[in-house]
């Protein structure tokens, strides 16, 4: 009788187990769609407010441009805002420390080990990292059983890893729509890029660790291991975070500075090996979250697709390059694309050149674009396509000699009869030119050797636009610092065109900074518009002679060594509050 009565009462405490059981996986469950959702509207709120952000900023230049064309003195915009310009000096140009953000750390002259993001860019990146540290914690009740909290740990962290792939692969993208969308550049992208990969490699790790406690606990490293060899569930996981891990080291600054070729083919192979391990992880454990990673497959596979059709349909089976040897172990590389290019200033893009690397793509400025009609007497343009095949655009790159591609390119041309060869090419863009100087009364643009090739394009831009009234420009400064009067002959046929352009002498003035001349024979000016002075300059006393004469607000932009581009940044940050200036650095992290 006894036994009879128990048998009940256990069945009846089993029962009661069990939906208790369930009542906390539904609780668990509940709280990790809420946390996938809070990410994304974070995520959302922060698109939104730097959209709110760009056209805010975007509504005040063109303002300042309408306002200013017609108006010489433009006196009303030399005052800066109090407030403004200290957010400006104090978070938006301010690195972490007092001065040091681009200028790179170096072990040796082959290590490099990276650079410091600014405060604005690490209060997001801590305050992300912590996010998504709270997200990983709250609500699990830690005073379970190990087993139980575990489990409930490895489902968040795992979830959360998926959900931030999607902005992680977004961010790789150099067809990324939020770059044109909320004006942040690709730079940005990348640091951010970089930093959201880190995030997701240690939620992954944080999901692992978690599973293995759990195993542990029950059976030892036997049952991590039989689960492992034996489920393929398990094994699809541990082979992604085998390659997580794998590219958590192969990214590092050092080894992708030193290798990038190989770790730019290394690192595409090992995403595409987590895309397909993941994809079998979440489908032998039949997870909703295969939707979400579905979305990063669909991300990665448009971006590619969408950079295969513009190369193509820019190059048809491939346009003509010349690549010329110059001094100071540089290339002029000439493109003559095979359809048309609306090239605009401040642009970059990706050249391939299969002789060359046949796999390698590099970023490099458009110092130069000429449109031009290749008039034919047998035929009349009928067409659109026919006035289209007429029309041809040539762009020009300033490619300085360094390591594997570029050291390639250079031999070559050298090498050559007349230091010159004709190759194949396929370019790849336009990419870029967000920062338009229209709006600035006075323009100072600083360069650091190959940095010239962004300047260029700007400074034809705006001397047009000041002969045209088009801009708001009155004052352009063009400040180029290199190491010999040879490196002269990297632009010079298209800053004769400048120097011959409508009004230039009224508005433009050059300044050349020779630092390693052989002899003050080669230090000389040719007019007052175009100086030249031995050494390096002091950019702070240049700076402060424009401010003097300043005329409208002050756009200060520039292209070159990190150190110099630090020099600029403090510069600009220190005179914020007594004047109306803004800093615009031109970049490439990799």
């Amino acid at each position: 009788m006894v036994s009879a009565r128990a048998a009940p009462a256990q069945s009846g405490t089993a029962a009661t187990a069990a939906q208790t059981a369930a009542a906390l996986q539904a609780k668990a469950d509940m709280w990790n769609q809420d946390f996938s959702n809070y990410m994304f509207i974070i995520l959302g709120s922060l698109i939104v407010a730097l959209l709110v952000w760009r056209v805010g900023t975007e509504s005040v230049k063109y303002v300042r441009t309408l306002a200013s064309l017609s108006n010489d003195t433009q006196r009303y915009f030399t005052v800066p805002s109090e407030k403004f310009s200290s957010f400006k000096k104090h978070v938006l140009y301010a690195p972490i420390f007092r001065k040091r953000h681009n200028r790179e750390f170096q072990l040796s002259s082959a290590v490099n080990v990276g650079t410091l993001p600014t405060r604005l860019q690490l209060l997001f990146l801590v305050s992300y990292f912590g996010t998504n540290i709270a997200f990983c914690v709250v609500s699990i009740n830690w005073d379970q059983p190990l087993a139980t909290a575990s489990k409930e740990l490895r489902n968040r962290t795992g979830i959360l890893a998926v959900v931030n792939m999607i902005p992680l692969f977004i961010m790789a993208g150099r067809n990324n729509p939020l770059i044109n969308w909320i004006g942040l550049s690709f730079d940005n992208f990348n640091l951010l890029h970089r930093w959201f990969g880190r995030i997701v490699v240690l939620e992954v790790l944080a999901h692992a660790i978690a599973w293995g406690a759990s195993k542990f606990s029950t059976g030892g490293w036997a049952a991590i291991q039989k689960a492992i060899t034996g489920d393929p569930m398990i094994m699809y996981g541990f082979i992604a975070l085998v390659a997580f891990v794998t590219i958590a080291f192969q990214t590092n600054s050092i080894f992708r500075h030193a290798f990038y070729e190989s770790f730019k083919h290394i690192h595409i192979a090992l995403v595409i090996l987590i895309l397909i391990a993941i994809w079998y992880h979440l489908k032998l454990a039949n997870l909703p979250q295969i939707n979400l990673l579905m979305g990063v497959i669909g991300l990665w596979v448009l971006e590619h697709f969408r950079r295969i059709v513009k190369v193509i349909y820019r190059n048809n089976a491939g346009s003509k390059a010349l690549v010329e040897a110059l001094p100071g172990n540089a290339c002029r590389v000439t493109v003559d694309m095979a359809r048309p290019w609306t090239f605009k200033s401040g642009q970059h893009a990706y050249l391939y050149m299969p002789a060359i690397g046949l796999w390698t793509s590099h970023p490099f400025s458009v110092a130069w674009s000429e449109e031009a009609e290749q008039l034919d007497n047998e035929k009349l343009a009928m067409t659109r396509q026919d006035i289209l095949a007429m029309q041809k655009t040539s762009m020009s790159f300033i490619i300085r000699e360094r390591t594997g591609f570029t050291k390639k390119l250079f031999k070559k041309a050298e090498a050559s009869p007349d230091g010159k060869f004709f190759t194949n090419c396929f370019a790849e863009g336009p990419y870029g030119g967000l920062h338009k100087m229209h709006s600035y009364g006075t323009v100072m643009l600083f360069a650091g050797g190959v940095g010239i090739t962004h300047q260029v394009p700007l400074v034809r831009d705006l001397v047009a636009g000041y002969a045209n009234r088009t801009v708001a420009a009155r004052k352009i400064i063009l400040v180029w610092i290199i190491q010999s009067p040879e490196h002269l002959e990297w632009i010079r046929p298209w800053m004769t065109s400048i120097l011959a352009m409508d009004k230039r002498r009224e508005a433009l003035r050059i300044m050349l900074f020779v630092s390693r001349p052989r002899s003050t024979k080669e230090i000389h000016s040719p007019s007052a518009t175009v100086q030249m002075f031995p050494g390096r300059p002091n950019i702070e006393t240049l700076i402060d002679l424009e401010i003097e004469g300043q005329v409208g607000a002050m756009g200060v932009s520039v292209c070159g060594s990190g150190t110099l581009s630090d020099d600029v940044r403090k510069a600009c940050r220190n005179r914020q509050h007594g004047s109306n200036l803004d800093f615009i650095e031109e970049a490439f992290s990799w």
